[in-house]
Formats: C-alpha cells, sequence, structure tokens
C-alpha cells in the first residue's frame, strides 16, 4: 500500500510540472510569433525577388526601350498577385508546422527552468522594442556596409559580369 500510495504522489506531483512545461513551451512559441511571420515572408520574397531581377535583365537586353516600363509594370503586378497568394499559404504553414517544430525542438533542448527563463526573455519589454528597432537597425546597418564597401567590390563585379559576358557571347 505504501509503494502504491508513493507512486500516485508521484504522478500527481509530475503531472502539474509536465503541464507547466507545455505552458512554458506554449509561450516561448507564441512569443516567436514574430520571426515565423518573417521566415514565411522571406520564404516567399526570395523566388520573387528572382523572378524580379531576371525579368529585369531579359527586359533590358530584349524589350525594346519604348516598352520596358510597361513590361516592368507588368511584371510588378504578377509579383504582387504572386506574393499576395503566397504569402498567406506561407504564414499558415508557418504557423502549423513551424510552431509544433519550434515547439518540438524547444521541449527536446531546454528544462522546464531553462524555458521559464526563456519565456521571461522573449516576453521582455526591451527585447520587444530591440526586435522593434531591427528593421531600422538592420537598414542602418546595410547602408554602411554596402558605402563602405561598394568602392572595392564595383571592379569585382564589372569584371565578372564583363567575364561573363564573354563566355555568353562565346557560347
Amino acid at each position: 500500500q505504501l509503494a502504491l500510495a508513493s507512486t500516485a504522489a508521484a504522478l500527481l506531483w509530475a503531472a502539474p510540472a509536465h503541464a507547466d512545461k507545455k505552458d512554458l513551451l506554449q509561450k516561448a512559441v507564441a512569443a516567436q510569433q514574430g520571426s515565423l511571420d518573417d521566415l514565411a515572408r522571406t520564404l516567399t520574397e526570395q523566388p520573387a525577388r528572382q523572378v524580379a531581377m531576371l525579368s529585369r535583365q531579359v527586359i533590358g537586353q530584349a524589350v525594346p526601350a519604348d516598352k520596358q516600363e510597361a513590361t516592368l509594370k507588368q511584371v510588378d503586378a504578377e509579383l504582387k498577385k504572386y506574393m499576395e497568394g503566397a504569402l498567406p499559404v506561407a504564414k499558415a504553414s508557418a504557423n502549423k508546422a513551424g510552431k509544433a517544430a519550434l515547439a518540438e525542438q524547444l521541449d527536446k533542448n531546454f528544462t522546464e527552468a531553462e524555458l521559464k527563463d526563456l519565456v521571461t526573455i522573449l516576453e521582455s519589454p526591451v527585447l520587444k522594442k530591440y526586435q522593434g528597432l531591427m528593421p531600422e537597425l538592420t537598414s542602418a546597418l546595410a547602408e554602411k556596409v554596402a558605402a563602405d564597401a561598394r568602392p572595392s567590390i564595383a571592379p569585382k563585379v564589372q569584371a565578372t559580369e564583363a567575364a561573363v559576358k564573354k563566355i555568353l557571347d562565346g557560347a
């Protein structure tokens, strides 16, 4: 009887801890919603950027100058339609598969105490403020790095473009 009572007490004691960890997992995943949305946007925009870049190259080379602007507008309209259709699908996938994958990895790699600390960090007003500034900070950083690197990289880009053009012309 004592062993049975001890087992029952242990099960009752363990159940709230498991429930607490699940609650912490849900909070940690919920705090990452912005990151999941950013991932969905990045995955959606990447092919659109590639299509836009290739389209602009083709338009610049193969479309008569007087039709280039109109053609670019048509391509931009198609890319906008793509984004409007694909982004909700990617976000839904991020919400479904992404949240489950994130929760699984957090559960596997963090103890309950670590999750508690993680949730405190993720819900911190300072972190939220910092994350809100990330687009502005990233833009400012990219601008400074590009301005600094451009003089050194531009000649390399031009040399590479000339070498590729020579290869393509000879093909």
